[in-house]
């Protein structure tokens, strides 16, 4: 390789690296100035000089009145929960739904598939109405149900797992046939252990959206006991003065952790599954 070559190659490297360092700062930005606002006591917050780490250490009082003002850690047992049944529920229905359209022959197969990727394009805010008119009726209402059932299916999860099962090899399954295994159990047998890296992918999709949400929340449930984490901040609303921001920002900060944290722990499968389904 010439030279020129490559000092054209490393002059590439570094403007990609380059602007991948700047996406990645206007990225990080406000999570580090929450974090900051999260340490600061009132009076420095809004003061005229900019100062990242704070004059005075003011977290510890700031963290204790975001747990104490508010049940922060019911609210955090909330999302869990509702985040787990959901993510669950849509692993029962998206597996042998994605397995059907993926492996098995049948007639209108094709056309299903294509009502999945017309659901893709269906906001979930557009299904509002029908689901809170629906869960009235059954008295559902104000409780983990109408939380939880409204998600149940996800044509994503339908989509992403289908796109996964289509690389397994048929000789797999008809192996598993032959050893005299039904549908169902090839699926949880042999098809699931296959698909962690989708999986894990799609719990990742499933649990931000979820524990992110606040707009299905906020029309579905009116008890406090049930606010889940994004519901649970809007207590802090009513103080327009500003008074509890440092307090906001800790809550604020607590109920990102978690999804920080999981995405660090599930990155490897989560890109996997992700240029895997892609590639397919």
């Amino acid at each position: 390789m010439s030279p020129a070559i490559t000092r054209r190659s490393s002059i590439g490297g570094l403007l990609r690296h380059g602007v991948l360092l700047v996406t990645a700062a206007f990225a990080l930005a406000p999570f580090v100035w929450m974090v900051s606002l999260s340490l600061k006591p009132t009076a420095e917050i809004f003061q005229p000089e900019f100062h990242l780490w704070p004059q005075h250490f003011h977290g510890v009082e700031n963290y204790r009145a975001a747990v104490t003002a508010a049940p922060m850690l019911r609210f955090l047992f909330n999302g869990v929960f509702v985040c787990a049944a959901i993510f669950l529920l849509q692993m029962l229905v998206c597996v042998p739904c994605a397995y059907a359209l993926a492996k098995l022959r049948f007639r209108g197969r094709d056309t299903l598939f294509s009502a999945v990727l017309v659901g893709l394009l269906v906001p979930p805010q557009a299904l509002a109405i029908p689901h809170f008119v629906l869960l009235h009726v059954f008295g559902l209402l104000d409780s983990y149900a109408a939380l939880i059932l409204p998600w149940a299916i996800s044509t994503l999860g339908i989509f992403l797992m289908r796109q996964f099962f289509r690389a397994v090899p048929d000789e797999l399954i008809d192996a598993a046939r032959l050893d005299g295994l039904g549908e169902f159990e090839i699926i949880w047998r042999v098809m699931l252990p296959t698909a962690i890296p989708a999986l894990a992918a799609f719990g990742i999709f499933s649990v931000v959206a979820h524990w992110n949400d606040l707009f299905w929340p906020l029309i579905a449930v009116r008890s406090e006991e049930l606010s889940t984490p994004a519901l649970g901040i809007l207590l802090f609303r009513d103080d327009e003065a500003g008074q509890f921001l440092g307090p906001l920002m800790a809550g604020a900060v607590i109920v990102a952790a978690p999804l920080i944290l999981a995405f660090l722990f599930a990155q490897r499968r989560f890109i996997d599954g992700i240029s895997f389904t892609a590639n397919t």
